[in-house]
């Protein structure tokens, strides 16, 4: 781990998780563009697919521009009870005062680390911000929800998101509707794929 990383960890008592849905074919939007969540007829906005329990314990919710914006239009605040942090060049017209926004991944991390008062983060957004917090070897957990459906386009999980991300098995549930929901712990990068498999070396 290098310096920078170093001096970007834990802060013991935080955790940084983030939650994707995907379809069973690996896609985390569908073909026009939508959270893959948003296509399952058994998904209700904030009470589906075990959003509830995953948000227990966070007092934070951090993510990139694109995932914020929306929100300053919506009649519902989507991140109630949460301190807010945007990773975004500018600060978006009509923010309100109490989110934090910065440029610089780095310090926008080292901003919520000072201010964190024991609580989790929910790293909110798609692969590529997911993956820019990763680098910074903050991201302690992935929770996948697999959805009971198959897409055949849209954006993958990767490669936004390093293949080279070392994932460590937790747990597995299944949830209502048929969706699967699997945990990871992230740590370092993932040892290299062997060049053959075993029954061929």
């Amino acid at each position: 781990m290098s310096s920078r990383r170093a001096l970007l960890r834990p802060v013991d008592m935080m955790q940084m998780k983030t939650r994707m849905s995907t379809s069973v074919d690996g896609f985390v939007t569908t073909p026009s563009g939508w959270p893959a969540l948003t296509a399952d007829p058994a998904f209700v906005p904030g009470q589906s697919h075990g959003i509830r329990e995953f948000l227990e314990g966070c007092e934070a919710a951090l993510m990139g521009r694109t995932t914020f914006e929306p929100a300053l239009d919506n009649d519902r605040w989507p991140w109630p009870g949460l301190d807010v942090y945007v990773l975004c060049s500018e600060r978006p017209a009509g923010t309100p005062d109490h989110v934090v926004t910065d440029s610089d991944p780095a310090r926008l991390l080292e901003r919520l680390r000072a201010a964190n008062r024991g609580g989790d983060v929910h790293l909110v957004g798609g692969p590529r911000t997911i993956e820019t917090f990763r680098g910074l070897g903050a991201l302690d957990r992935l929770e996948l929800v697999v959805l009971p459906m198959l897409f055949g386009g849209g954006m993958r999980l990767t490669p936004s998101l390093s293949a080279d991300a070392r994932l460590t098995f937790e747990r597995t549930r299944a949830l209502p509707g048929g969706a699967v929901e699997i945990v990871y712990a992230c740590g370092g990068r993932r040892d290299a794929l062997p060049a053959r498999p075993g029954s061929q070396r």
